[in-house]
């Protein structure tokens, strides 16, 4: 007898959002059921799009039916709706970060201790699939003994003012995928982290307080480094890199060009330019990682990333705050 798919509720139907409700509608194994938005017009638009209906928290939270629910709403909304979603029986996909407040995030995961649903941290770049495989290939003893991760993350070109507003800084909004993904390579916990930064591509930017170029070093206590580069600005698209350097050799992600064509001449060879923002880039790792939430759903694997890796990632960007305003290595230990 075949199952009906888990019934999905949706917390925001921006940009992040809308890419999550396709995850969910093309998935066999589940179907989007409400989708839930202060813009009501936003939400009727993407309700429809998929065949759900638009509703409010209440409903959502109180229909038997709904399985699970997918936070994309607004940051500040995470939190609450982590706690309210758990508290209510339902399985939570949630938006990183649970909260830009470090306060807040470890408030929450106290609070919803004693739930027996599952929590997931939606990081989708542990799921691209290069990244993924160069996990698998480092445990597989294929580099020797790891040594050295190098990240490069440069966005196409920066977001709008009104959003850097209230994303919580460079290092909690964009460098914080890189934090969870070194980490996810690294198979161990930093202990230290040294950072500079400063504003070169926007004086809105500046203007801000906030920055746009940026160097992290983490370490281990095994010795293993990390070094992840940011910035804002790369004039020819989403670059987005990850090399793995061990004692018997290297591991390294590229570009995803915009098409593999190459044109060769006398005069040279041109090939295309990398993808030009992250909905293309990641499109397979926001599908892989609803993927693994289904069998998450299905008792098949537990949640990976969970809460405590959203907590950690978070503390890693708060180090690199306190080591950029002191101009010091910061011992995590500290924290």
């Amino acid at each position: 007898m075949t199952r009906r798919p888990y019934q999905i509720a949706l917390f925001g139907a921006g940009r992040i959002g809308t890419v999550h409700a396709r995850s969910v509608a093309d998935h066999p194994e589940t179907q989007l059921r409400y989708v839930i938005d202060p813009a009501d017009g936003a939400a009727r638009a993407l309700a429809q799009r998929h065949g759900a209906d638009p509703a409010d928290e209440r409903t959502a939270l109180a229909d038997p039916e709904v399985t699970a629910i997918v936070v994309a709403s607004a940051t500040d909304t995470h939190a609450e709706l982590v706690e309210k979603g758990l508290k209510a029986g339902k399985a939570v996909f949630c938006e990183k970060p649970i909260d830009l407040s470090i306060d807040r995030v470890n408030a929450c995961l106290q609070a919803v201790e004693g739930c027996d649903r599952p929590l997931f941290l939606a990081f989708n770049r542990r799921f691209d699939p290069g990244v993924a495989e160069m996990r698998r290939r480092i445990s597989a003893g294929a580099i020797g003994d790891l040594e050295l991760v190098t990240v490069v993350s440069k966005d196409p070109g920066a977001l709008p003012i009104e959003y850097l507003k209230v994303s919580g800084g460079m290092f909690r909004d964009m460098t914080i995928h890189d934090f969870d993904m070194v980490r996810f390579i690294l198979g161990e916990e930093p202990v230290s982290v040294t950072a500079t930064a400063a504003t070169l591509t926007d004086p809105a930017i500046a203007a801000e307080g906030d920055i746009d170029t940026a160097c992290v070093t983490l370490q281990c206590a095994s010795g293993r480094i990390a070094v992840i580069t940011n910035s804002r600005r790369a004039s020819f698209g989403y670059d987005q890199r990850v090399e793995a350097h061990g004692s018997l050799g290297t591991l390294r992600t590229e570009n995803v060009p915009q098409s593999m064509l190459v044109q060769e001449r006398e005069d040279g060879v041109r090939r295309e330019k990398p993808q030009f923002f992250f909905t293309e880039r990641y499109a397979q790792s926001y599908r892989d990682e609803w993927a693994h939430f289904v069998r998450v759903l299905n008792g098949e694997e537990a949640p990976s990333p969970s809460g405590e890796d959203g907590r950690r990632a978070l503390l890693l960007a708060e180090a690199a705050y306190r080591s950029l305003h002191s101009g010091r290595r910061v011992d995590l230990a500290t924290f």
